[in-house]
């Protein structure tokens, strides 16, 4: 009886076809960089200052950048670099230097139209899921975040990473100019649209270099109370003021739906109901809280200090402040949310926009305690054990 002839050692059952649209399988990660292009955009900003289209030594790079060469977020960024396609070398390499696109992205020697289209390019063409994400919704509406990740889910995005991939996306069509309020609603354009509005600079970049961030262990309370509490630092102001009322929209329409999916819970000092002095368990609450997100808008005094408590603690706070109100020379370095409440027709199109960026800063300060910007820390880092 003949033998029955072997399939070739490198075929496969037709059954196991993988669907065409479907672009990462199931045993991936995550098919897109951890951070906000505009994060990882900072790093190719810093090699165009001191190197321009020329190699650089890393640890001479971080030196410049004052940043801590082999921290977690350090690592982390030349990581994103590379991904989104900004910089040749990993975090092993002696050197790093910008590609063809990355030098583009950062030239000031090039048209602002030609910087914007490199940037576009980068931050979501090169990126298979987020180009897919775009081609589907591009010229509409900005779609729910939760119809943005069933598509993400589609495209074979793991369930754990659905929703921080679709805030990063949102955060960087935001950056680059495709996603603008027309018509009193949040639309995704498309590139030759963005494009058309040059020769402005599209999505200001961060320019200036961020202070370093230094890695310190997440110190998990033996309360649990407090290892899941976000307090909320924010000008409260009396009740029926105009800071009230702002305090109270920010709060409840924007930090509780970014912070819910976390499982935590947010309180602002005038929520709080044990019994005691106030000022001791405002200050129980800053010091042990997991995490703080604070609301600089009307620059309140008491806001500054008790950001200043959470700073010499080097523990993870969030930055929220209203357009209209300019951040302190002390603190502009730090990463700060900007929110448009001038009027209902800017704020209300940007409800989902920047419940994602507040969720993208959530989950990196849960993951990572130390990326939060601290001046302390990185001026007097001996001060605090972090040198």
């Amino acid at each position: 009886m003949p033998r029955a002839k072997k399939p070739p050692a490198n075929s496969a059952p037709a059954t196991q076809a993988t669907p065409a649209k479907r672009l990462v399988g199931r045993a991936a990660t995550r098919p897109y960089p951890q951070q906000p292009f505009d994060e990882a955009l900072e790093l190719a900003i810093a090699i165009q200052k001191e190197a321009g289209s020329n190699p650089i030594r890393r640890l001479t790079l971080f030196d410049q950048m004052k940043r801590a060469p082999e921290s977690n977020q350090s690592r982390q960024l030349v990581i994103s670099a590379g991904r989104y396609g900004l910089i040749k070398g990993g975090v092993q390499s002696e050197q790093l230097q910008l590609t063809p696109e990355g030098d583009l992205a950062t030239s000031n020697d090039v048209s602002p139209r030609e910087r914007a289209r490199a940037r576009i390019k980068l931050a979501i063409v090169a990126v298979e899921v987020f180009n897919a994400l775009f081609e589907k919704f591009s010229g509409q509406k900005l779609p729910s975040l939760a119809l943005l990740e069933d598509a993400a889910g589609d495209l074979g995005v793991l369930d754990q990473f659905k929703k921080e991939c679709v805030e990063i996306f949102v955060v960087n069509l935001r950056f680059v100019g495709l996603l603008q309020t027309l018509s009193g609603a949040e639309r995704i354009l498309t590139v030759d649209h963005a494009l058309d509005q040059m020769p402005g600079p599209v999505g200001a970049p961060y320019t200036g270099v961020a202070a370093a961030r230094i890695d310190q262990p997440l110190v998990v309370h033996s309360d649990a109370q407090f290892d899941r509490v976000c307090f909320f630092i924010g000008p409260i102001g009396e009740a029926e003021s105009e800071q009230r009322k702002h305090s109270d929209l920010v709060l409840e329409s924007l930090v509780r739906p970014a912070m819910e999916p976390f499982g935590f819970d947010v309180r602002r000092a005038d929520e709080i109901q044990n019994p005691g002095l106030i000022n001791k368990q405002v200050f129980e609450y800053l010091l042990k809280s997991r995490l703080a997100i604070a609301d600089l808008s009307y620059h309140n005094p008491n806001v500054f200090y008790e950001l200043a408590i959470r700073h010499a603690r080097n523990l993870p706070v969030i930055q929220i402040i209203r357009k209209a109100d300019r951040i302190p020379f002390d603190i502009n370095q730090s990463r700060t949310i900007i929110i448009d409440t001038s009027d209902l027709f800017s704020f209300v199109p940007k409800i989902e926009t920047y419940r994602s960026e507040i969720s993208n800063h959530i989950r990196r300060a849960i993951e990572d305690p130390s990326s939060a910007d601290n001046p302390l820390i990185v001026l007097f880092p001996e001060s605090f054990g972090t040198a």
